[in-house]
């Protein structure tokens, strides 16, 4: 499945269940495990779980695999594997805690420049 439409339907899953503060970050130069990390906060557990269980079924529906789920027991901190992308949904003081943000917001490197060439002195040509 495209990496793309793949994080369209987990963010709009996420927004159909009214999640906060959803990001999402491209880990593809930061681990080769998976390729995008999506952060999304919920008000209770109660509502991680649904979030958690929309994400599932709707990555389904679009035709990815849901390798697995963790966190079901407390609701505290859900993170639904979909291969390519690992959705953590956490409780706002869970979010603050781990600051996952700060773990997996670096930015890709830029490629470095090449320096200019070298050109030939005057006096070297004469």
């Amino acid at each position: 499945m495209d990496i793309r439409k793949l994080q369209k339907t987990v963010v709009k899953a996420l927004e159909d269940i009214k999640a906060r503060d959803i990001e999402v970050f491209d880990v593809t130069h930061l681990s080769a495990m998976f390729d995008r990390v999506i952060i999304a906060s919920a008000d209770s557990a109660r509502q991680t779980k649904a979030l958690a269980n929309n994400v599932r079924e709707k990555a389904k529906a679009a035709g990815a695999e849901v390798f697995g789920s963790e966190g079901e027991e407390t609701g505290e901190w859900i993170l639904v594997d979909l291969g390519d992308i690992v959705v953590h949904v956490m409780q706002p003081a869970a979010r603050a805690h781990y600051n996952l943000e700060e773990l997996w917001n670096h930015p890709r490197p830029k490629a470095p420049r090449k320096p200019p060439a070298k050109r030939a002195s005057a006096t070297a040509r004469t």
